[in-house]
């Protein structure tokens, strides 16, 4: 996964500028206090291979496959409008991350263990790398909880409908996006309004005016917000975003970002 931070004054360690966005230098191994991200993961590949061969990945193609057909304009409107309801279940923090105890995230080559033993990791690794940054550690912690959705108090949405890359609809869908090739089969891909490169959008139009595919980010980010958040606007970019690859990985669809999105310079911090 990727966490994606605004960069302040107070963000600690060493930075190299990669395109648009800050890369974090992280700490040497011989650093005791910091977190050092390992070269491949527990299957022996490269992260973020989608090509390895392995049962696994027939599972991430699968879904992929299904995300990609049934992820249309239309299905997120709709599925923006009854979660944005809010109306589902009230519970704390901590329940909601003891109920990914039973979820596993079918998009993830690199990923086998429970979403719970993810959030911790990834909190613990960013407290290292960014010590004084409260708010970020907070961020980190509660970035995944969305995959509630899986869950049936939540609706018990389908893999595809809450997990995985996330991409714009109502424009064309650009072929940097994982297993491209199964939008030939979505609805949206031969809609003339639909399949060019700015859509229904303009330039610079800024991404909280774009519609982006549904699943865990949009509805982790409207609960935060609908809630009273005390989290900074970088924290709920963070959370909105963080699986938006085809941007932060790839630079694509940046002429959709306004020169508010582009005013914060992003640090990629990857912890896999």
């Amino acid at each position: 996964m990727a966490i994606l931070v605004p960069q302040s004054e107070n963000v600690t360690g060493d930075v190299v500028l990669d395109r648009r966005f800050l890369t974090p230098t992280l700490p040497s191994a011989a650093d005791a206090d910091g977190f050092v991200a390992p070269e491949i993961n527990s299957f022996g590949n490269t992260f973020r291979d989608y090509d390895a061969a392995s049962q696994g990945q027939k599972t991430v193609e699968e879904f992929y496959r299904l995300q990609h057909i049934n992820q249309t304009y239309d299905f997120v409107k709709r599925m923006r409008e009854e979660y944005g309801k809010l109306d589902k279940v009230e519970m704390s923090v901590w329940e909601c991350c003891e109920l990914l105890n039973d979820v596993m995230d079918d998009s993830d080559p690199d990923l086998d263990e429970p979403q719970i033993e993810h959030l911790l990791q990834t909190a613990e690794a960013i407290r290292k790398n960014y010590p004084d940054e409260d708010w970020l550690h907070l961020t980190a912690l509660i970035h995944d909880l969305g995959k509630v959705l899986l869950h049936p108090s939540f609706g018990g949405l389908p893999q595809w409908a809450v997990v995985g890359d996330t991409f714009p609809l109502g424009c064309a869908f650009d072929e940097t996006i994982v297993h491209h090739k199964y939008f030939k089969e979505n609805p949206d891909y031969n809609n003339p309004n639909y399949n060019t490169k700015y859509g229904i959008y303009s330039e610079g139009c800024g991404l909280d005016n774009t519609l982006i595919s549904w699943g865990h980010d949009d509805y982790m980010y409207l609960v935060a917000k609908e809630n009273g958040t005390t989290l900074p606007q970088a924290g709920l970019f963070i959370i909105r975003y963080h699986s938006f690859y085809p941007l932060h990985k790839a630079g694509a669809y940046t002429h959709l970002m306004s020169e508010e999105d582009k005013g914060e310079p992003q640090v990629a911090a990857y912890i896999q």
